[in-house]
Formats: structure tokens, sequence, C-alpha cells
């Protein structure tokens, strides 16, 4: 390139350009933690935040799988800080999320989980998102959301 001169432009003017979009915040955010986890990461920022992620951690932060979260409110899309601990092997949205009755929880659960002794689902339920065992016992089916072992 010659001195001074400008790189010629590729594309014309008013062309569209390639804009990579979130298809899916959930499957960013379990990414984001395994990759944290992986790399031995104590803490990991997620962004952007949403309802569905928050009642996800909150499910693994019952089993204990991740520590405290925290919620940061910027008048935006928002953020949450989750403290790592070292558990998480494997995590993962299901999608799309297919309908999981009473009967077929059990039957899910092989297929996606390594043993019958760790691990858990979470379904999204009209009680609200929860794992599968609470689903068992509460006798409700509903949609898959994710796994984590």
């Amino acid at each position: 390139l010659a001195q001074g001169s400008k790189p010629s432009q590729r594309f014309s003017v008013g062309a569209p350009v390639a804009k990579m979009v979130r298809i899916s915040v959930l499957r960013d955010c379990l990414n984001n933690i395994v990759n944290a986890e992986k790399r031995g990461k104590r803490q990991v920022l997620i962004r952007p935040n949403s309802k569905v992620i928050i009642k996800f951690l909150q499910v693994m932060q019952k089993h204990g799988y991740i520590g405290d979260l925290e919620i940061i409110d910027d008048h935006r899309a928002g953020k949450v800080v989750v403290e790592l601990i070292g558990r998480i092997n494997k995590c993962g949205v299901i999608s799309p999320r297919f309908d999981v009755s009473v009967a077929g929880i059990e039957q899910l659960a092989s297929d996606l989980l390594p043993s019958r002794q760790f691990g858990h689902l979470v379904l999204t339920t009209t009680y609200g998102i929860m794992d599968h065992e609470e689903a068992r016992r509460k006798h409700v089916g509903g949609k898959i959301v994710g796994f984590f072992f």
C-alpha cells in the first residue's frame, strides 16, 4: 500500500454487514461457566441477565455446585457474578425445550446424566423452575431447560 493512500472498500455503500446475534443467553451463560471452571477461575461474570438464568443458577446453588450469586443491575440487561467452587463438570441447555411427563423424567435422566447418583435435570413446570427430583416429588411434568453435573 502506497504511503497515504486508503485501502479500497470491499463493501458497496449500504450493503448489510453480517452481525453475530445471541440465540440463547442461557446457553452463553452456561458455556461461560464451564469454560471458567475448566480454566480454574474463582468467579465469572455473566451478561446479559434474565429471569431464567437466575432461576437456573439458584437451582445449581441449592445443590452446592456454585457459590454466591451477585446480581448487578446496570439499568440495561444486567449482569451476574457467579462464585465458582470447582464442582461443575458439565452443564448445558436442551434446545428445543421438550415436553417431559412425570413418567418420562426417569428415562430422560438416564439418557442425559452420567449416573443415577449425581447430576440434575432442570425443568420448567407450572410451579416454577426446579430440578427433576423436586418435580417427581411434586408429581409434575413440564419442559426440560437443561442439565448440570
